[in-house]
């Protein structure tokens, strides 16, 4: 069996061509690992009871496809020769756009729907539950700000944008629970769940789990990454809903991408007359040293699409990462058209490229687990176009680092949106990087601060080490503060550090 698995995933990993003996014996292989598989599913279906086996047969059916592309894929899936130069207009600049007058505007978002991915955990931030309810300014939640933003745009503008949740089988119990908390306001909030498919052993190419009871062994199932998003969609029936209700595009973002807030001038591209209507849009902004693993658009036979870092081939990684070869990067702010979506998921024509993440369980075995990005689609749908926007649409909270910003001075609250203070004299935010060991949970890292320093003239921060600051502390220009192993830093209340490298030990302690 482990020769046999070898086989099957030194022919997966190849790019080289083989000799055709080798070549009919990994066809054979390939067909054999799919037919194990299907039986697998099969007896994993017929142990559920008969009303719930039409839905996870569903979900079955789009792993069973992913499984089946990933046991055809035959190394990287861009030709890097075949990149070919973005084409005039294929990204339009943000600035150039009109902005919509206010009597348009209720008509225009009549039109809209509102998506949030929603399947991931605080787990990373060392919090438990789903990561939108983790409270990120002024005890408000990723949710309850995206909550407050589309009910101001509902009361203002007099319409009604529904908002959309894709959760998943990690985050749909608590975010229930936690929605309930919004029913007197002005807002429609739909749910569905993304897919949950099973997560296969690395060396047998078979399913892990035993049955179909999720919860009882979770960690043998997974959900595939937020490309996903289609099928689920369309599995869900909010779809055709909307589309019945006679709205033409859906706006999809990371629920931890505070930036991503409603746009009525890209809304307004979209749903222009005059121009030829786009199918997908897809939000970038200009790239810096920070962001050279993002993923990047390209012309690709004829069509624009992302250019994922997994993607490129070893010898064209640094390419791939030069800021002057690709400037923009994807920020995940996506805009898709919802007769286009429903058209892709029927015809079967979505092929986006498969990201192979191997994880190993808490038993120490070794899985694979098969997911698509949400981006990745854009290359199935007809005339895909890219709007070049500012970096303030782009505010993700990955880390306590991003929390520090968002929690700060920088930026003040308006009806759920964060707006950069004027006081702040250029519109880039100061990098920060703080001590994985001391500041990675949000508890720990809150316990560090008595209160959040003033950034506003802040350029770059760095702590490592036992380090705690006081209230009102101020952090201007160029701020390194490291405490060696055994030693501990408390930065007083009321200091101002302007371009200082602090290290060695400063205990201020009561008496």
């Amino acid at each position: 069996m482990a020769s046999e698995t070898e086989f099957i995933r030194s022919w997966i990993r190849s790019h080289q061509r083989t000799p055709s003996g080798s070549r009919d014996f990994k066809e054979a292989t390939k067909r054999d690992a799919l037919a194990r598989l299907e039986v697998e599913l099969e007896r994993l279906l017929s142990s559920l009871p008969e009303p719930k086996r039409p839905g996870v047969e569903k979900e079955f059916k789009g792993f069973k496809n992913l499984f089946s592309r990933f046991l055809a894929e035959q190394g990287p899936s861009v030709t890097w020769e075949k990149i070919q130069k973005l084409p005039e207009g294929a990204v339009i600049d943000y600035s150039t756009l009109s902005t919509p007058t206010t009597d348009n505007i209720h008509h225009m978002l009549d039109k809209l729907v509102v998506v949030k991915l929603n399947g991931g955990l605080g787990t990373s931030m060392g919090c438990k539950g789903p990561k939108s309810v983790i409270q990120v300014r002024n005890e408000l939640t990723f949710l309850d700000l995206t909550v407050q933003q589309i009910e101001h745009l509902n009361k203002t503008y007099k319409c009604n944008v529904p908002l959309v949740l894709m959760n998943s089988f990690n985050t749909d119990e608590d975010t229930q629970k936690v929605i309930r908390k919004y029913k007197g306001l002005k807002l429609d909030i739909h749910t569905f769940n993304q897919s949950c498919h099973p997560r296969i052993n690395r060396e047998s190419l078979l399913p892990v789990p035993k049955n179909v009871d999720v919860q009882n062994d979770i960690e043998a199932w997974y959900p595939p990454g937020h490309g996903d998003f289609y099928e689920s969609f369309n599995n869900s029936g909010l779809l055709q809903k909307f589309i019945k209700e006679g709205r033409t595009y859906c706006f999809i973002s990371n629920i931890d991408n505070l930036g991503a807030t409603v746009d009525l001038n890209i809304l307004s591209l979209l749903l222009n007359p005059d121009q030829k209507s786009a199918e997908f849009v897809m939000e970038v902004t200009d790239k810096t040293r920070a962001d050279v693993k993002g993923g990047t658009l390209i012309q690709y036979e004829d069509k624009l699409r992302l250019l994922e870092i997994a993607q490129v081939p070893k010898e064209h990684i640094d390419d791939f990462k030069s800021v002057s070869q690709f400037k923009f990067f994807n920020t995940n702010n996506l805009w898709a058209k919802l007769d286009a979506i429903q058209r892709v998921v029927e015809q079967g024509s979505l092929n986006m490229e498969i990201i192979v993440n191997n994880k190993s369980l808490a038993d120490g075995l070794n899985v694979i687990q098969l997911e698509t990005a949400v981006g990745a689609a854009m290359k199935c749908f007809e005339g895909g176009i890219g709007v070049n926007v500012p970096r303030s649409r782009f505010l993700p909270v990955k880390k306590t680092s991003d929390l520090l910003l968002v929690m700060s001075n920088l930026y003040s609250l308006s009806h759920g949106s964060l707006v950069m203070s004027p006081q702040r004299m250029f519109p880039s935010t100061p990098l920060v990087k703080l001590g994985d060991n001391h500041f990675a949970k949000v508890k720990e890292f809150l316990n560090r601060f008595a209160t959040i320093p003033d950034l506003i003239e802040l350029d770059h921060l760095t702590v490592s080490g036992d380090v705690t600051f006081g209230r009102g502390v101020s952090l201007k220009g160029t701020v390194i503060i490291i405490a060696n192993h055994g030693d501990r830093i408390d930065i007083p209340s009321g200091a101002l550090l302007e371009n200082k490298i602090v290290s060695g030990n400063l205990r201020i302690l009561d008496h």
